[in-house]
């Protein structure tokens, strides 16, 4: 009889504290937090529908898009197309009744050359044949001299194994550094961490290696290897030529390298060329109640010149270009100015950006909040935000007016989520990117194969929806934002 009451008094004792545990969110009813209520009145939510239902029945973004990549093509900087596709922006917001301007900035052009690799030696090579690996010399390398040259490869996966091997196993060969994209990553919603977990290669691969008397440098394409596409990009200038290879004939090199000695002839003879001046294009919405308060929409205008620019980052611009048309087309005028930015340079340096912080550094504390997108045209999940939890729950009626297509989620980071608005967000100016789901973007992004049909029209209506309701909900809101 005691057992059997100690077990009714342990069971019981067990039940009081199960139910006095808090229940999870979701079995609470959503009660939208006091902040939200008095920042968006009725008919401001009433504007945000139909913001979306607009931008979800509108092709503007798609026609701009086409003809930025299929008319004027892949836009380097300092290239005439750039200059006119700066240009064709201006004129295309100016059409819209904005306030246009061209503020310049600094670049560097890119001269490229005809590429071009082989292997000359390898275990198993038959008599008289040699290897084509495809690959594209990156930013900030040393061009090869007239005539190529000719190295054995020494291939690392870390930068740990390169230092173990030391000067001696280094130096007058050429590194190729064969770190993987982790793609299992990016499919379980981490592209963006897989990417910079790679990236590091191509970005200062060079320099470890030219410390340690290599010739020249290689890197396995910073993305998801696929269809045998060389990826572009920066590299630190290291004064020995670098280059990415493909993931393909990365793992090709790594397999023969394995069983004995390989050598391979590079030809690189692309360079940075000389400073130019090329603009960033700055388009103001003027606020009806304080226009000295600026929320800014943006993507960068500049792309690689392998493809057309397509998804990386001509989507950004042109969404952030249809936040104007939609407002100019619905009649709808916010309470603060919204300001339509194509940054300049983004992918050689992010000079666009850093010459708009130096520019406006006396005016920053009326940068009220800049949102970018340069994650491609993908389904977008909602937004990544360098804001405080308050400014969250702030936002909810903007991921109501957002639920209907599936882009409610807002995740708060610890740094700027995008790279042309990180000097404000480290000023303290709430920065937000748009979150998409990226299954794809780095497949193809700085590849040949960024092109236009890559991009989903039914997609980039959902990312110009994103842009739109949240750029007008931000400038449009009363009161500032939650800290």
């Amino acid at each position: 009889m005691r057992l059997i009451a100690s077990l009714f008094f342990v069971s019981l004792l067990a039940t009081v504290c199960v139910c006095q545990q808090p229940p999870p969110a979701w079995a609470k009813l959503p009660q939208e937090a006091e902040s939200a209520t008095r920042a968006f009145s009725p008919q401001l939510r009433g504007e945000l529908a139909r913001i979306r239902e607009a931008a979800m029945q509108d092709d503007y973004a798609y026609k701009e898009l086409e003809y930025l990549t299929d008319s004027i093509g892949p836009r380097t900087q300092g290239s005439p197309q750039t200059d006119a596709a700066v240009h064709y922006v201006a004129d295309e917001l100016r059409k819209l009744g904005l306030d246009v301007h061209l503020e310049p900035v600094p670049v560097r052009q890119f001269l490229r050359g005809n590429d071009s690799a082989e292997l000359v030696e390898y275990p198993g090579q038959v008599a008289g044949a040699t290897q084509k690996i495809v690959l594209t010399a990156l930013y900030g390398n040393s061009p090869t001299p007239q005539g190529g040259i000719t190295g054995e490869i020494v291939v690392v996966h870390n930068f740990d194994q390169l230092k173990a091997l030391g000067r001696d196993r280094v130096a007058d060969k050429i590194v190729l550094f064969a770190e993987r994209f982790d793609s299992g990553q990016a499919l379980a919603g981490h592209a963006g961490e897989a990417y910079e977990d790679a990236v590091r290669y191509r970005s200062v691969g060079a320099v470890a290696a030219a410390n340690l008397g290599a010739i020249a440098s290689l890197v396995r394409s910073a993305g998801d290897g696929a269809y045998r596409l060389p990826h572009a990009g920066w590299s630190t200038d290291a004064h020995i030529p670098a280059a990415a290879v493909t993931a393909e004939d990365a793992d090709l090199i790594a397999r023969l390298a394995a069983r004995g000695p390989v050598k391979i002839h590079l030809s690189l003879p692309t360079r940075v060329g000389p400073e130019v001046q090329s603009y960033n294009v700055i388009a103001d919405l003027k606020g009806s109640e304080h226009p000295e308060q600026v929320v800014i929409v943006s993507g960068h205008i500049d792309s690689w010149d392998l493809g057309t620019g397509a998804i990386d980052d001509g989507a950004g611009v042109v969404v952030a270009m249809e936040t104007a048309e939609l407002l100019h087309r619905l009649n709808l005028r916010p309470k603060r100015t919204i300001r339509v930015i194509a940054w300049m340079n983004e992918e050689a340096g992010a000079t666009g950006r850093d010459t708009y912080a130096r520019d406006h550094a006396g005016d920053m504390g009326a940068q009220f909040a800049a949102i970018e997108s340069d994650l491609g045209a993908e389904h977008p999940l909602g937004f990544s935000a360098k804001i405080s939890a308050a400014a969250a729950q702030e936002l909810s009626p903007v991921q109501d007016a957002l639920r209907p297509i599936g882009a409610n989620l807002i995740q708060v980071v610890p740094e700027s989520p995008a790279t042309d608005i990180e000097p404000l967000a480290d000023k303290g100016v709430s920065a937000f990117a748009i979150w998409q789901d990226g299954l794809k973007y780095f497949t193809y992004h700085h590849t040949p194969a960024d092109t236009l049909d890559k991009v989903v029209p039914e997609e980039l209506r959902e990312n110009a929806a994103c842009m739109a309701v949240l750029g007008y909900a931000l400038a449009s809101m009363d009161g500032p934002m939650a800290k």
